[in-house]
């Protein structure tokens, strides 16, 4: 549209009219333009429309048809992996709640919206999270887990903040501990991960730990009394990728399809093969099941029917002039890692980058202790001057334990759990803040 020119860009984005200019020249000119597109870049309320925005650049420009060219975001569909015996699938009861990890809060709290309109969550048993440190609103996530009423199982290989409210942990084995599956998150491999040595203690696989409830709940399923190597034999063979003795001998196995295929020469995958510059946002599918109203989100019918701008993020506002963005670290990945003196000792501590010049014109030093804070609560964290942010945008990274900070406030104290459109999910990099040098106390 001829209102999105550079200058229209421009305000939008804080981004020169000449850079978006010398970007779109670079685009148009080589035909091999590639986008990466990770999965930050989707963490804000407008996340579905930019990348789709993103995503409908090189299907303008043809770059699609070439080498190198293109977009890439995830690639989980070219391992078309049948998991019926892992995750039990065809005994599957759809009426069951399937309800918002990233509402857990919410959830625990009793929101009706989020229980959606079903009882109270009343017993958890949770595996490869850490709620307690990840979820957004952690003010409400904290309340919700020291509910007397509720009992917490975690299944963990540490003591992690969600551990430490259960009222029974499980130690859980680390990967060389077990037998699995991997395929690749970026690139595309299968490969297998075979277990090397035995687990210290009472540690138990997931696999194991779901097997032992099924039996003492009377649960039924085949795949409850396979080994985790005959589960992953069944799994390879019924996706189409041979046997387990096969991904042994070869080491891995390349499921990248051929040129053609993942260039969409003949099409993209709709029965038209045309590419969907106007999607259809309320009837998107998930797992070969459509979304149920009840798990829209968002303003969905508010969404721009083409490729353009979405003004729904939380834009700061003369009471919250910042916008914060909590970034991963390059030692930590999520709070993965935070249990390793190396990691931490790397990372020294939780720290907020600020820009030079709106830190002097708040009266903040490199290193002071500063207090971030907006509706959901306030955090305290050491100031770091960075010219390489935005004016106005702060960036905190990494998910530390929320021990790791002064009062015990963790930076998703900040984060939102409003369930962002079209299908749920937190909008991490989206929140609104202002920020302020904390008052020292005078010592006598």
């Amino acid at each position: 549209m001829r209102t999105r020119d550079p200058a229209w860009a421009a305000a939008i984005t804080g981004c020169p009219v000449e850079t978006i200019e010398a970007f779109a020249r670079l685009v148009g000119e080589h035909k091999r333009a590639y986008f990466r597109l990770g999965y930050g870049f989707s963490r804000s309320r407008n996340g579905a429309v930019n990348m789709h925005a993103a995503c409908s650049i090189p299907a303008v420009t043809g770059a699609w048809l070439h080498e190198g060219g293109g977009a890439f975001h995830n690639n989980g569909a070219i391992y078309h992996w049948n998991k019926t015996m892992i995750e039990a699938s065809d005994l599957r009861d759809a009426d069951v709640r399937a309800l918002d990890q990233s509402r857990v809060g919410a959830v625990l709290c009793g929101d009706a919206d989020a229980l959606m309109g079903g009882p109270p969550v009343e017993a958890m048993l949770i595996q490869n999270t850490n709620p307690v440190s990840v979820a957004p609103d952690q003010e409400r996530v904290k309340r919700g887990f020291a509910r007397n009423d509720l009992f917490v199982c975690v299944h963990e290989q540490f003591l992690t903040e969600t551990a430490r409210m259960a009222d029974v942990v499980l130690p859980a084995t680390m990967f060389l501990e077990h037998d699995d599956v991997y395929q690749g998150g970026g690139h595309q491999y299968i490969q297998l991960g075979p277990k090397l040595i035995e687990p210290p203690g009472e540690c138990r696989s997931n696999h194991e730990v779901i097997c032992a409830l099924a039996a003492r709940l009377g649960a039924s399923h085949p795949g409850f009394q396979m080994s985790p190597r005959e589960l992953i034999d069944w799994t390879l063979r019924n996706s189409g990728w041979g046997t387990l003795a096969e991904l042994e001998s070869g080491r891995w196995i390349d499921c990248q399809p051929d040129f053609d295929t993942a260039h969409y020469v003949d099409g993209f995958a709709w029965p038209d093969k045309k590419f969907r510059f106007k999607p259809d946002w309320s009837g998107l599918e998930t797992s070969g099941r459509t979304i149920k109203r009840w798990r829209r989100s968002g303003a969905v019918a508010a969404m721009p029917e083409l490729p353009d701008h979405w003004a729904a993020i939380e834009e700061a506002d003369a009471a919250h002039p910042f916008r914060l963005a909590t970034s991963p670290s390059r030692n930590f990945l999520n709070s993965t890692f935070t249990e390793m003196p190396t990691s931490r000792g790397k990372e020294g501590r939780p720290q907020v980058m600020i820009h030079p010049e709106d830190a002097g014109a708040a009266g903040i030093a490199d290193g002071d202790q500063v207090v971030l804070g907006n509706a959901r609560g306030e955090v305290r964290i050491a100031a770091r001057l960075f010219a390489g942010v935005r004016h106005g945008v702060l960036i905190a990274e990494s998910i530390w334990p929320n021990a790791a900070y002064p009062d015990g406030r963790g930076i998703n104290t900040l984060t939102g759990a409003d369930a962002i459109a079209p299908m749920g999910g937190a909008a991490f990099h989206d929140n609104r803040v202002w920020i302020r040098r904390e008052a020292i106390a005078s010592r006598e």
